[in-house]
């Protein structure tokens, strides 16, 4: 892997790391792991993509929000989750498994 593929590689897990953060911080039981982040990423940009992934994966939920609120409180915090994980030092690279923090349990 050249050098710039890894950087573009490192890049590409600290957004998904976050889009994970903000879905568990919003309550969604959603979790994109390498393949389906690498299956929403398009060329048309975040918005797109998003409303793809929920008009695909999640389309019940459009009968209950606005597509663009929700599509707007995703954005607002996977970009404080993105800013939260910079600023603490968070290695860009690192995985974090949203998904399983996500079933456990205070006290259980």
């Amino acid at each position: 892997m050249s050098a710039s593929n890894h950087a573009a590689a490192v890049a590409a897990n600290a957004h998904r790391n976050a889009y994970n953060a903000a879905f568990y911080e919003l309550g969604l039981r959603w979790h994109w792991d390498d393949a389906i982040f690498q299956e929403e990423l398009c060329e048309e940009g975040e918005r797109d993509c998003l409303m793809n992934y929920l008009k695909t994966q999640q389309p019940h939920l459009l009968k209950v929000y606005d597509p663009d609120f929700l599509i707007d409180a995703i954005q607002a915090a996977k970009t404080r989750c993105y800013a939260a994980m910079t600023a603490e030092g968070c290695q860009a690279g690192a995985y974090v498994n949203w998904a399983e923090l996500q079933q456990h349990q205070v006290g259980v």
